[in-house]
């Protein structure tokens, strides 16, 4: 059987730092998008990095539809999920999200399961570990489930969880638990491939875009997507991987946090520092529904345990720091700010 990866999602933000390191280590990657018109700006995007896209090749795949998906499955090894729905604005309907991101992990263990492949490797997120649970003092490891039941969960963070749980409960009845390995990342920031900044990486266009004098009093927990990528690659072959689920996050940091570590490398920028008071937030929540469905996370801190994610990778993780300035440069080079 060859090297051959079916990658997912090839053309987000993830995907294409997946394809990137795929292609350097050497594997062929057979890359899914929705829509093969979308093809020649992967490639050139990928060649622009420094990638060998000789190796690189393209089909069309709906997390929708069941077309498609048994022919990307033939001679593949191994498989990425990293394909997944994002809106920038909470749906009305929260099935827009969670339909689309359980039918498509769905879609992708089952034509997996059935190509005989050696190893899937998931992308999930910790919106399937930390929400809507009563107890956020302590930090959340890879034993915690969010609660999609709780009030406070939103559409995404449900969608997240129920695309997981589906994907063990499938690796599970086919008798192959530790054919699965998951990487639930927290908020993804870094290196900007292409004019697409992906959804993490617009807190510091926002930060940088000069349009805001200070942030609410919200914490993220980040990491960078070189490093989220690193351990999609090695959760390929690594033995300890296999049917584990595993946390990527350097740390959780306050906006205004993040704005600071930003101050240095754009002094010509004004970028916020300063906290708003949380009743200015309820004003303006009043008014905007996206505001309003995150006014329950206002003041509130939480932890994950990221140590499993360094370990794996027998390094530190990339610092915060660092990856956010990398975000800022990249939003600036491409014009987005």
């Amino acid at each position: 059987m060859s090297d051959r990866v079916l990658l997912t999602g090839v053309s987000g933000f993830l995907g294409g730092h997946v394809a990137l390191q795929l292609l350097n280590a050497g594997y062929t990657v057979r890359g899914s998008v929705r829509k093969l018109a979308k093809a020649d700006k992967v490639r050139a995007t990928l060649a622009r990095a420094g990638a060998d896209i000789s190796r690189l090749e393209l089909v069309a795949l709906d997390l929708l539809s069941d077309d498609g998906w048994a022919e990307a499955m033939v001679d593949v090894r191994y498989v990425q999920h990293t394909a997944s729905p994002f809106v920038l604005n909470t749906p009305s309907d929260p099935q827009e999200l969670i339909r689309p991101a359980v039918e498509g992990t769905r879609r992708a263990i089952a034509a997996a399961l059935a190509a005989k492949v050696e190893r899937i490797v998931l992308t999930s997120s910790i919106a399937a570990i930390q929400y809507g649970q009563s107890d956020t003092s302590r930090a959340f490891t890879e034993a915690d489930w969010s609660n999609v039941d709780s009030p406070h969960i939103g559409a995404y963070a449900q969608s997240k969880t129920l695309a997981e749980r589906a994907a063990w409960e499938m690796m599970e009845a086919a008798g192959r638990h530790d054919d699965l390995a998951v990487i639930n990342p927290a908020g993804i920031f870094g290196p900007l491939l292409d004019e697409d900044p992906g959804t993490s990486s617009m807190l510091v266009q926002r930060l940088l875009d000069g349009k805001l004098p200070a942030v609410p009093k919200l914490a993220m927990s980040m990491v960078d997507v070189r490093d989220v990528a690193a351990l999609q690659v090695d959760a390929m072959t690594n033995p300890a991987a296999g049917g584990q689920r595993c946390i990527a996050s350097e740390g959780t940091y306050m906006m205004a946090e993040v704005g600071k570590m930003l101050v240095p490398a754009f002094p010509d920028r004004r970028v916020p520092t300063a906290e708003l008071p949380n009743w200015v937030v309820r004003i303006v929540a009043l008014f905007d529904r996206d505001v309003r469905d995150n006014m329950h996370e206002m003041g509130t801190v939480k932890h994950v345990d990221g140590k499993r994610g360094s370990e794996r990778l027998g390094r530190p993780l990339i610092g915060t720091d660092v990856s956010s300035i990398a975000t800022g440069k990249s939003l600036v080079e491409h014009g987005l700010v």
